[in-house]
């Protein structure tokens, strides 16, 4: 995912004791809020009658939403274990 690449920016880029969560920018609690809404909005937003094609871009931010909160809840697991 794309969401990886700020890793990239860490010194060193890999580090297996270094907990991702809090430390990579698109892994802060303000990201991880912002992809909480990518997920929660279309809930809200098919109450509302979108055309087809935005029945289509709301699906896709809330699957798009969904995968990056996977991501961070499987990153969240490593820094547990």
């Amino acid at each position: 995912m794309v969401v990886d690449a700020d890793h990239l920016l860490a010194n060193p880029v890999y580090d297996p004791n270094r907990c991702s969560i809090g430390f990579h920018p698109l892994h802060t609690i303000w990201a991880i809020a912002v992809y909480i809404l990518m997920f929660m909005i279309p809930f809200y937003l098919k109450s509302w009658k979108l055309s087809e094609a935005g029945e289509k871009w709301n699906f896709r931010i809330q699957l798009t939403g969904l995968g990056l909160l996977i991501h961070m809840l499987l990153d969240g697991l490593d820094c547990i274990v």
